[in-house]
């Protein structure tokens, strides 16, 4: 399965002020000498040389995650952040394009359905689109954002062939079964399992881990044990965790412990801070990874998320 991370910002869409892409224009000319610009390899080797924070950014859309598979036309998408816009766009440049997408929903809250509204792909009378929530009035939340005096168009203006899922078990799409588990969130959010042949891929976007989720009952360990990836909150660092005790999210380290306790082979860290830029984000990363060494933990690959990001397991 192919992953492709569209939005990874939580809570508000977040543009990148001019005022730090120009730092890190600045950053760039402080750094650069005569011998990096007498030819377009050595431009290219200053380039390539240069922190990530400043050459690019992890992007400012709201979370959006999608799943391609090799042998079928059918995509997974996961939550309709800001970041399903651009998917949108890149959908409609694709030679091979996607005429049926599953979409499922973590839970409702602004910053994970306020993208639907200009996913192209919804108005297309060609595209057939099925939702699914273990939360019933699927349909009557969704629409209820595209109403007068909130959005100029009405939900069913979007030409699409639209199916509404209670998800009540596990979904088969096409040999790719998906489970639902519900996590700690205000209001509820729900993590997602894709299960292809064996390869296993974890949504867990805005959860506020507990002790419970590191229980090796049987519901626990049949959802998390040995996953090969997962897509986790860390929107927080321990401090700003503990001082904001059941926000609904978790500390980095507190993600890095689960995974370990789970044996998960690869996590992406998701869902990041509307205040955090670049520099700070990147930062965390390697904070991480240096608690990861310093636990002693081993075998776990860990990966910021950021837009255009792509990982085939």
């Amino acid at each position: 399965m192919n992953i492709k991370f569209w939005g990874v910002r939580g809570s508000i869409p977040t543009p990148t002020p001019p005022s730090r892409i120009k730092s890190k224009i600045s950053a760039i000319v402080e750094q650069i000498t005569p011998e990096d610009l007498v030819s377009a390899e050595s431009r290219e080797r200053f380039l390539a040389g240069l922190p990530p924070w400043i050459f690019g950014t992890v992007g400012g859309n709201s979370p959006c995650v999608s799943l391609s598979f090799d042998n079928i036309d059918d995509c997974i998408v996961f939550d309709c952040g800001s970041g399903i816009r651009e998917m949108g766009i890149a959908q409609a440049n694709e030679k091979r394009k996607s005429n049926h997408f599953h979409i499922f929903f973590s839970h409702f809250h602004w910053d994970h359905i306020l993208g639907l509204p200009f996913f192209g792909p919804c108005y297309n009378p060609a595209m057939k689109i099925d939702f699914y929530s273990p939360v019933p009035n699927l349909e009557k939340t969704l629409s209820g954002q595209m109403v007068h005096p909130y959005f100029p168009v009405h939900f069913d203006v979007m030409g699409s062939t639209k199916t509404f899922h209670y998800m009540e078990k596990e979904v088969n799409i096409s040999g790719r079964f998906v489970t639902a588990k519900k996590m700690n969130h205000p209001g509820d959010s729900y993590a997602y399992c894709v299960n292809e042949s064996g390869k296993r891929f974890i949504y867990a976007t805005d959860t506020e881990l507990t002790s419970g989720d590191f229980i090796k009952n049987e519901e626990n360990t049949a959802f998390f044990q040995d996953a090969d990836l997962i897509v986790i909150d860390c929107q927080y660092t321990l401090g700003e965790a503990i001082e904001k005790y059941n926000w609904g999210h978790s500390a980095f380290s507190l993600a890095v412990d689960f995974a370990a306790n789970w044996k998960i082979k690869h996590m992406v860290m998701f869902h990041h801070d509307p205040t955090y830029d670049d520099q700070k984000l990147y930062g965390i990363l390697q904070s991480a990874k240096w608690y990861l060494e310093r636990m002693n933990l081993k075998g776990i690959e860990l990966t910021l998320a950021y837009e255009g990001l792509e990982i085939s397991i």
